[in-house]
């Protein structure tokens, strides 16, 4: 393992109809919808926990016990946890901290980027254990797939509007008030929309 002080943090649903990918059940239907996302969530494991390059822990929704979760701890050894706090930015933040009191560095990542992969983190962690206080990949839609931290405040999650296109500008904001110093990697895509489910399906960046 190349950077055992460090930990992934995936941020995951249970694949439940109604529950996930909602923008996309008009086209798929709930469970249909559910049905993708199961299938970016096992890929998300595989891509990152079958060969790990540091730690991987799940930071599940609403809880641990769905079979999805635990086939993750039984085939690829990930930690189970339960996300908790009111909005995504308190959720985000716990694990984070919780992270960064025992590892150098935390990388928080969703199960929707098709796009991203091993390589990125790669460079993500040389960046940080470099020296960045924090590293980024913003998302095409204004938001984020990957924040990686080599140190923590609570203010970098407070005050943003989660799920809208300004969420990496507010995030950026936020970075130059800490007065750390960031870095960030070329943008993704995540899957969201159905315009990304084309692109999902006919296999292009």
């Amino acid at each position: 393992m190349q950077f055992p002080r460090a930990r992934l943090l995936i941020f995951a649903k249970a694949p439940a109809p109604g529950r996930v990918k909602t923008r996309l059940a008009p086209l798929l239907g709930a469970d249909g919808a559910a049905d993708l996302y199961h299938r970016l969530l096992l890929d998300t494991f595989e891509k990152f926990a079958r060969k790990p390059l540091c730690p991987v822990n799940c930071w599940c929704s609403p809880d641990t016990r769905h079979p999805v979760f635990a086939e993750a701890r039984r085939r690829f050894g990930v930690g189970l946890y339960r996300q908790r706090g009111a909005d995504l930015g308190e959720r985000m933040a716990e694990a984070a901290e919780q992270a960064l009191r025992v590892a150098d560095a935390a990388v928080l990542i969703g199960a929707d980027c098709p796009g991203l992969g091993p390589e990125q983190l790669r460079d993500v962690l040389d960046r940080l254990k470099r020296g960045a206080s924090a590293v980024v990949i913003p998302a095409e839609d204004g938001g984020y797939v990957l924040l990686g931290l080599s140190r923590f405040s609570a203010r970098l999650f407070q005050g943003i509007a989660w799920g809208e296109d300004g969420v990496m500008a507010a995030t950026r904001e936020r970075l130059a008030a800490l007065g750390w110093r960031w870095e960030e990697l070329a943008p993704l895509w995540d899957l969201d929309r159905p315009a990304d489910l084309e692109r999902y399906r006919r296999g292009t960046g």
